[in-house]
């Protein structure tokens, strides 16, 4: 479940898939569709470094 009390860089470091903002905010900050980045999640996971590193390839 996703702590929204908890903003700091443990939570930033993951990808909540199912949070709306969150979506928003990492597929703008990759500068990919919300699509591409579902899909870059379930291949390597949440952690947004793993997907990041993915999404360069």
């Amino acid at each position: 479940m996703d702590d929204k009390q908890k903003t700091g860089s443990a939570d930033r470091s993951r990808i909540n898939i199912n949070e709306g903002y969150e979506l928003d905010y990492w597929s703008n900050k990759f500068g990919v569709s919300k699509d591409k980045l579902k899909a870059a999640v379930q291949t390597v996971g949440n952690a947004a470094q793993a997907v990041e590193d993915f999404l360069r390839k």
